[in-house]
């Protein structure tokens, strides 16, 4: 590999998030392997209705999954509801009105529904809207990646052109946010390029990261936000893969080349 040159930034914030589609947890340093972030989407709640994995991206089923909190503990993964109560795994159709099961390893063919962003925006979260089946890639609960990046400079963009002023990372659940001094939606420019975090991880960006109506919903004590998705809709719609057309688009996916440690204040280098 050729040597890396630009140092875009630092690593502002790293987040995990051990069941797919709830809330997830900050963390000072991370382990990053072949897979992604140890501990990341380890766990999903499978419908038994349809068979598929559920995911907040389909809001009128599964909004309230975006209540819920996940950290991983000594003794595995502790789900608690928004006054702190611990939910067990019997507990979980109850809370989320479906019948549900907590699985750590996804059915074959495994797929998620993703509801389309720009019908939500019109309708709302519970208008009805298109549904399309996103195959989830083998063996994991990843939407397509094992890691998603997001820059300081993307959410200063959105917050700057949103009525509010502001905009939550929270919302578009990044692994990584990078401190980034650059103005706009900077890592729309990095897809097909490598990036050094730290002393030893590399990772290889892969595609935009199309937005659906997940950023637009309550997520724990956040109430909605619409424009979270309004803005990206208006001013950064990108092609995540050929043939895909025009998505709105908020941080990179990245594959991990070389797997590495990383703590917050790491450099980060383009190559």
């Amino acid at each position: 590999m050729e040597s890396v040159t630009t140092r875009v930034g630092s690593v502002q914030a790293l987040w995990r998030y051990p069941v797919k589609s709830m809330l997830g947890e900050d963390l000072s340093a991370a382990d990053i392997t072949e897979r992604g972030m140890n501990g990341d989407r380890t766990l999903a709640l499978l419908d038994l209705q349809t068979g598929k994995v559920a995911s907040a991206k389909n809001p009128r089923l599964w909004r309230r999954l975006l209540t819920l909190s996940a950290v991983t503990t000594d003794d595995g993964i502790r789900i608690t509801a928004p006054d702190g109560t611990e939910i067990s795994r019997d507990g979980l159709p109850d809370v989320v009105g479906r019948p549900v099961t907590l699985i750590a390893h996804p059915p074959p063919a495994a797929s998620i529904d993703r509801a389309d962003p720009d019908q939500v925006l019109r309708g709302g979260v519970d208008a009805e809207a298109a549904l399309h089946a996103i195959p989830l890639p083998p063996g994991t609960f990843f939407d397509h990646s094992p890691l998603h990046i997001l820059t300081t400079s993307t959410l200063h963009q959105i917050g700057a052109l949103s009525p509010r002023g502001a905009v939550e990372v929270q919302r578009y659940r990044p692994n990584i946010v990078i401190q980034t001094d650059e103005n706009g939606f900077v890592e729309s420019s990095w897809t097909g390029r490598e990036l050094a975090v730290g002393p030893e991880l590399r990772l290889q960006i892969t595609v935009h990261t199309p937005r659906c109506a997940v950023p637009t919903l309550a997520h724990g004590s956040l109430h909605r936000d619409p424009h979270a998705l309004r803005v990206p809709a208006q001013h950064n719609r990108r092609e995540p893969l050929p043939g895909m057309g025009l998505h709105p688009c908020a941080g990179v996916h990245a594959q991990v080349i070389n797997p590495g440690r990383i703590v917050q204040g790491d450099d980060v280098l383009l190559d």
